[in-house]
């Protein structure tokens, strides 16, 4: 295969509503596959909600009991990898015949977890990946994932990885990938600042990789009545502004950045490129120094409780 068409969908989630927001999806992933994609990526917290301006009634040393709440409908609005919500995207992925990368909150237990599961049409679900390190106030929403949980999924047109939102800012993480032969990282996002694209392009040009960011466009009007961001209650305030972008391995952006809506962002790769792009430089190989700088990994999945016979 010398070519192949990947999509990022730019959409918002409706917060506490996953059935609809995964209408949603339907939708969005049909509309990608009807223009030719291979490959579509969903938005970081797409399924489950990205709850942008929220505040859960969280202050230093203290809870609120309407917080409490809040977090309860959230919680219920979280989704289990593998369940249903899964099911029905490995559904769709084999009717449509296309790889999906998406982002979601997953329910493990008493803990959420920012969570991009990885679609296959033929196998279903077949890994994921489980944001390493929630930034700033996510962290009181979301657990950490742990080395177990970074896989790099090989199909039929290339290596995918996904590094979700600012995971893309740690550079430990992005070696341990390009380690592992990412060829089209998908980087789920809410990152709607101009300097995202900075940092997109960066990881293009460092791991000589396709980036597809996907982001999500959230409006007031995407948030239930009865709750209040911190940001402005006028319906058309909008919470965040996209910018999904593609990008090649030498930095180019193939389209994008999407602004001002929803809509899914199609490019057709030349995966020629990939092989052009390393001819002078290999950020795991022939530009490294491994006699000077060695990184080690723990794969190991972390438990709290191990039981032993």
């Amino acid at each position: 295969m010398t070519s192949v068409v990947v999509a990022a969908v730019q959409a918002g989630s409706t917060l506490f509503d996953t059935p609809a927001t995964l209408v949603k999806a339907e939708r969005y992933l049909r509309e990608a596959a009807a223009g030719g994609a291979r490959l579509v990526v969903l938005p970081e917290a797409f399924l489950g909600g990205y709850p942008k301006g929220l505040d859960f009634g969280v202050t230093v040393g203290s809870r609120s009991p309407e917080g409490r709440d809040t977090f309860r409908r959230y919680r219920e609005a979280a989704i289990e990898v593998p369940g249903p919500e899964t099911s029905r995207l490995a559904e769709l992925a084999a009717e449509l015949g296309v790889h999906v990368v998406a982002g979601v909150i997953e329910r493990d237990g008493g803990t959420l977890y920012c969570t991009a599961p990885f679609i296959d049409p033929v196998g279903g679900l077949v890994a994921k990946h489980r944001k390493l390190m929630p930034t700033a106030a996510e962290r009181f929403l979301w657990g950490h994932g742990d080395g177990s949980t970074m896989p790099a999924v090989r199909t039929e047109f290339g290596v995918l990885g996904a590094a979700i939102c600012w995971e893309n800012y740690m550079p430990l993480f992005r070696q341990a990938m390009y380690a592992k032969g990412v060829e089209l990282w998908c980087a789920p996002t809410v990152d709607d600042r101009d300097q995202w694209q900075a940092t997109m392009r960066h990881v293009a040009l460092e791991g000589r990789c396709f980036v597809i960011s996907a982001n999500q466009y959230l409006t007031r009007a995407d948030l239930p009545d009865d709750v209040h961001p911190i940001q402005g209650d006028a319906p058309e305030t909008v919470l965040i502004n996209g910018g999904s972008v593609i990008v090649s391995p030498l930095g180019e952006i193939l389209a994008g950045p999407l602004r001002g809506g929803e809509g899914v962002l199609l490019a057709e790769l030349d995966l020629g490129e990939l092989d052009r792009g390393r001819f002078d430089f290999d950020a795991v190989g022939h530009y490294a120094r491994p006699d000077i700088f060695t990184l080690h990994v723990d794969e190991s999945p972390k438990h709290t409780v191990v039981s032993r016979d």
